[in-house]
């Protein structure tokens, strides 16, 4: 009976290594989502009445929970009745990434390129005239925000999803289900929450400048200026991060380009993860170009 129940917990404990293991992988291979997911949902929520900016995060974190309870099975489900889709699926995620990366790139520098009906300061300033006028109903503008935000982190959870089983190929069906699980948690907490970190963030500071303490009021004044200068990063950030998971999930899918990525790590030396890494990031922003390209002049005929 001992020998039983410690040949279980060894068991036990190898799974729980396993799905360790694969979760920071995985966390790993999402991070240019994550960053997007990140920028993407703080601009979203930002503009809502400071009353009911963490009841508007609440929701769309309630919403993006019921998607990846949706796409968490749908994935298992493939992967066990058709595995040979999952690396299709992940091309196509990672052709997604470089596409979005594409296109906010090509619209900030070179805006008459790909014009978009509204930019971020318009929208942010439409915003802040609805909270401004009482003719607007701000309930159905609150709801419209919330599904759009549901809608995007569908497609980004989606994503995640699908990226993070495609590092678990070798795994057994249990511990692909616990560690995808556990991302979804895990990912779904972590965005939401520093979400809700940071659009507070400005009003955490504008009521440290009101306190008699200057120390306070210097706290408040930094925080005021270091809000636009994180979302900004983010942005950045996020979207340089989509060209390097985008185009590294495509190299490791295309053989050819696979074997050039180790060729110029290999004479890159000391540097060869730095080169690989540039590597990925510049076949992901060709391909998200070309692809792109193809939409662009796709709606044009």
């Amino acid at each position: 009976m001992a020998g039983s129940l410690l040949l279980l917990l060894d068991d036990i404990a190898t799974v729980l290594d396993d799905v360790s293991l694969l979760t920071k992988v995985a966390a790993k291979k999402t991070t240019g989502v994550l960053g997007d997911d990140l920028a993407l949902n703080a601009q979203q929520v930002t503009g809502v009445r400071a009353d009911r900016e963490l009841s508007v995060v609440w929701a769309v974190a309630k919403g993006s929970m019921v998607n990846k309870i949706i796409l968490v099975p749908t994935a298992l489900l493939i992967s066990a009745i058709a595995a040979w889709a999952v690396t299709p699926l992940l091309m196509l995620g990672g052709a997604f990434l470089c596409y979005e990366g594409a296109e906010k790139v090509i619209h900030q520098f070179f805006p008459k390129l790909l014009p978009h009906d509204l930019d971020d300061k318009d929208n942010h300033q439409q915003r802040l005239q609805a909270n401004a006028d009482d003719n607007v109903d701000l309930v159905t503008l609150e709801k419209d925000k919330i599904k759009g935000a549901i809608r995007t982190d569908f497609i980004l959870s989606a994503e995640i999803v699908v990226i993070s089983l495609g590092t678990m190929t070798a795994a057994t069906f249990g511990v692909k289900a616990v560690s995808l699980a556990l991302i979804a948690i895990l990912m779904t907490i972590g965005v939401y929450g520093l979400v809700a970190l940071i659009v507070k963030m400005d009003d955490v500071g504008l009521y440290l400048t009101q306190k008699q303490s200057k120390s306070s009021q210097k706290t408040g004044r930094a925080l005021l200026a270091f809000a636009p200068l994180l979302m900004k990063f983010l942005s950045i950030a996020g979207t340089i991060a989509m060209f390097l998971v985008g185009g590294g999930i495509l190299v490791h899918g295309l053989d050819v380009l696979h074997h050039q990525a180790q060729d110029l790590a290999m004479l890159a030396g000391v540097f060869g993860g730095l080169a690989e890494n540039l590597f990925n990031g510049v076949i992901g922003l060709i391909a998200g170009c070309l692809i792109l390209m193809v939409v662009v002049t796709k709606d044009k005929i």
